[in-house]
């Protein structure tokens, strides 16, 4: 039995068991578990179903309601291993305001002496995606976090960052927030481009012209505009200079592209760097890191197998 059959027969059986007010645990293709949920791990949540206790991983929930509450979704965590959380399939759509309350957090502005951009997070441990252009160039860069405690926005900045990887052909950067009392951080989730259709809605959040957390919503005008020898999103979704290195959201919450430029005497005429190829580049990044002794070098190229090396000096 798949898991999914698995979870929909045991939410079926459990169901008014034994709970009067019994938590909902929703789950991804619109399946649902029905019980109380006795823990919640980085990677599970573990759900007493009445007869028995199951334990859900985290990236196959979509969301919780606790007796009769809806609360934010889970927040996604990568597997084990695993980088940055990521699903190809398309997620359940949901309205824009509930899902700006739920990934808000992880958007950030990038600050540096020349400017400003946005960035948003790829895991807990603050790895953070950016556009180069936002960083190229700049020797101290600081990140502004945007959280929520007691109810209430809190704004703190980051000193310590540093770049760990760059790919200026793609306008793509990876940054690492490495202050020493910095918490956990919420991350997204990436999901596809190449499942989008043209007419599909779309939302950006960044910080155009230093405006901090300003949400914008349009639709894709096309998957395959080609700028200068590469492929963009196009998007009636409003970009401005402050969005570059933002998140471009599906309409699950899942990041589709990254926004990065607009053309400048026109309205609603944006464009994303697919995530496709901001997947590549992580998987990658070892090939990308960032090279203190040449800053303006995209790519690094690693020192040969040993015994490689021995027969070239050989030679």
């Amino acid at each position: 039995m798949s898991l999914k059959n698995h979870l929909a027969v045991a939410a079926l059986l459990g169901c008014g068991a034994q709970f009067a007010c019994a938590d909902t645990i929703q789950l991804k293709d619109a399946a649902a578990v029905t019980g109380k949920v006795l823990a919640e791990k980085t990677d599970s949540l573990i759900v007493d179903v009445g007869y028995t206790v199951l334990q859900i991983p985290r990236g196959a929930v979509t969301g919780v309601t606790k007796s009769g509450a809806a609360t934010a979704a889970a927040a996604p965590i990568p597997a084990a291993g695993q980088f940055y959380a990521a699903d190809a399939k398309p997620a359940v759509a949901r309205d824009v305001s509930s899902l700006v309350k739920q990934i808000g957090e992880a958007v950030v502005q990038v600050k540096t002496a020349g400017g400003l951009g946005s960035g948003f997070f790829l895991n807990e441990d603050g790895y953070l995606i950016t556009n180069f252009h936002v960083i190229e160039g700049e020797t101290e860069i600081s990140v502004e976090v945007y959280q929520q405690k007691n109810g209430q926005l809190s704004r703190e900045t980051y000193k310590q960052v540093k770049i760990i990887a760059i790919n200026k052909f793609h306008d793509l950067a990876l940054l690492h927030i490495e202050d020493k009392n910095a918490p956990k951080f919420q991350p997204v989730t990436l999901g596809s481009a190449d499942v989008l259709n043209v007419g599909e809605g779309v939302f950006a959040i960044g910080s155009p012209l230093g405006l901090e957390r300003t949400v914008t919503q349009g639709i894709v005008s096309t998957k395959t505009r080609q700028l200068e020898g590469n492929l963009y999103l196009q998007t009636s979704t409003q970009i401005n200079p402050g969005n570059s290195g933002g998140p471009l959201f599906n309409l699950a919450g899942e990041v589709v592209g990254v926004t990065n430029m607009k053309i400048t005497f026109g309205e609603g005429l944006g464009f994303a760097i697919p995530v496709e190829l901001v997947k590549n580049f992580l998987d990658h990044r070892d090939a990308f890191a960032y090279s203190t002794d040449n800053p303006n070098n995209p790519f690094r190229y690693l020192e040969p197998p040993s015994r490689t090396k021995q027969k070239v000096e050989a030679k």
